[in-house]
């Protein structure tokens, strides 16, 4: 694991998020996991996609992911989450994540 990637103990507050995938047939489906590993490279680096590191996959897998789960809702799901946690922990500021949204 590199620095800045969720935890096991990170994962497991976000996995419910995830349901298990049923398998297909076709391209190989990159994990969940890898994939907002690579969200999160991506928001807080602030690089271009196309510099996303090769570990969380190819940049438009991750890109399109990204978009998929903003549109649906999920991403600020996820981000209040973490929100709350950070909050209760005194961590962090009341609004200081709402930007990381339109990140996608």
């Amino acid at each position: 694991m590199k620095r800045h990637e969720l935890t096991d103990q990170q994962w497991g507050l976000l996995a419910p998020f995830f349901p298990p995938r049923p398998r297909k047939r076709g391209g190989q489906w990159r994990d969940d996991r890898t994939i907002l590993n690579g969200v999160f490279w991506h928001l807080r680096a602030g690089g271009p996609w196309r510099d996303l590191p090769r570990r969380y996959g190819p940049w438009q897998t991750v890109y399109d992911r990204c978009n998929q789960m903003r549109h649906s809702g999920l991403l600020e799901r996820i981000l209040q989450r973490l929100h709350l946690r950070l909050n209760e922990a005194g961590l962090i500021e009341a609004e200081s994540f709402r930007h990381a949204v339109s990140g996608c």
